[in-house]
């Protein structure tokens, strides 16, 4: 018996972490000084606690967005605040990041351009969407405090792929 239950439990912790290699768990973020790009972004604002259920609508309308090919693009979003230390309580922009400022938005979405040419820091990740922003913001503050760099407190997320995160920060001049 414990020799079946030993053998059993070793398969499903390999099945588990296989998994989560698939899923892009062991990927490490790169990190780079940039010119930010310009983005546009269409979406919904969102003001308010982590726990909220608007913050989980937010993020399921742009996958439907997506989804029923209403606009073309990929799942980004903007962070007014520091998402690795808002706490309770989150300032942000949910959406779709789309190709031009021409599109035909859906009705219950607005447009916001992310403005190029800052000098920022940008984290690229080969991980899922799930996994990806801990790997992205925890690499971009770790290369920031080594740098001796301050970061703006304006953070732009993209998932150009399901496997593949990027985030940029414009750096304080």
């Amino acid at each position: 018996m414990n020799k079946k239950f030993l053998l059993v439990m070793l398969v499903l912790s390999f099945i588990v972490a296989a998994f989560y290699a698939y899923l892009g768990g062991f990927s490490s973020a790169s990190v780079s000084e940039v010119n930010s790009e310009q983005l546009y972004v269409a979406g919904r604002a969102f003001n308010g606690s982590v726990n909220d259920s608007g913050i989980n609508d937010a993020f399921r309308r742009a996958a439907e967005v997506l989804d029923k090919k209403e606009l073309e693009g990929m799942l980004g979003n903007i962070y007014y605040n520091n998402p690795e230390g808002r706490g309770d309580s989150v300032k942000a922009f949910i959406g779709v990041v789309i190709p031009d400022s021409t599109v035909q938005l859906p009705a219950d979405y607005e447009l916001r351009v992310v403005p190029g040419g800052r000098r920022a820091l940008r984290a690229d990740v080969n991980a899922h969407y799930m996994l990806a922003p801990n790997r992205l913001y925890e690499a971009i503050f770790d290369y920031a405090k080594e740098q001796n760099l301050e970061l703006e407190t304006f953070y732009v997320e993209w998932f150009p792929e399901d496997h593949r995160g990027i985030v940029e920060v414009p750096i304080k001049e």
